[in-house]
């Protein structure tokens, strides 16, 4: 395993309890950001389906309008300069309002209608039928554009929000929580060759004390024989005592 495969970490217990905290966070967190991604998707799709459908719906709109400028044309002259030389102020306005999705903050737009109407006497000489039908598709065909700029709007906000939420997703799944797992096997690799280690050290301590008991019961079963072959008392030390000074309190 390479060093950059897994964390810069010293390996200990209390490392190791570090490294299951940050692994069980980075599970969560994926699972959330999965849920989040689940969640815009599905609303992406949802205006997807609803800009197609606004999309057609533009094309018959403005087709129709069209087609009632031609008979208002038709029916009371070239009136586009009158038309310019009365504008004073726009009747339909548009007002922002705010979307959340998943915590993800949409713009959306709505039209209205400020004022009266400045060409509500228009049409009294002759073609009023035709002015009339002409106002109400274009206005029609306004509204179909703001709703269209409010869902295309959302559409790219949705589109940079998901590809971002994606890389983070990607980034948890394959590149932080492997490092984190890599790096808790190595942990627990590393304590369990310390475990060994100091098992190894303990029984080599135990064996030399051993050895050295049986050294020094071997020297006094010799200096007994040579005391009873000689019949001089002798007594054995005691082996629980190591020779250590009494302490005065």
């Amino acid at each position: 395993m390479s060093n950059k495969d897994r964390l810069p970490i010293f390996p200990s217990r209390g490392a190791q309890m570090l490294m299951k905290a940050r692994l069980k966070g980075a599970q969560k967190g994926h699972s959330l950001l999965k849920k989040k991604a689940d969640a815009l998707q599905m609303r992406f799709r949802q205006i997807l389906g609803k800009i197609i459908e606004t999309k057609t719906l533009m094309g018959e709109v403005m087709k129709e309008a069209a087609f009632s400028l031609a008979e208002a044309k038709f029916a009371t002259g070239d009136f586009n300069q009158v038309v310019l030389q009365n504008v004073t102020k726009a009747q339909i306005k548009i007002r922002t309002k705010k979307d959340n999705v998943a915590g993800v903050t949409l713009p959306v737009f709505e039209s209205y209608q400020d004022g009266t109407d400045t060409y509500e006497l228009a049409g009294l000489a002759r073609g009023g039928q035709q002015l009339a039908k002409l106002k109400k598709n274009y206005q029609s065909a306004v509204k179909l554009l703001v709703e269209l700029a409010s869902l295309q709007t959302s559409f790219v906000t949705l589109d940079e929000v998901i590809k971002i939420t994606n890389r983070r997703v990607n980034a948890i799944e394959h590149v932080i929580i492997p490092r984190i797992e890599k790096t808790l096997q190595y942990i627990i690799s590393e304590l369990d060759e310390l475990e060994r280690e100091e098992f190894y050290r303990l029984k080599k301590i135990q064996d030399k004390k051993k050895a050295a008991r049986q050294k020094a019961e071997a020297i006094v079963e010799e200096k007994m024989k040579e005391a009873i072959q000689k019949g001089l008392d002798y007594h054995a030390p005691n082996m629980l005592d190591e020779g250590d000074e009494d302490l005065l309190f």
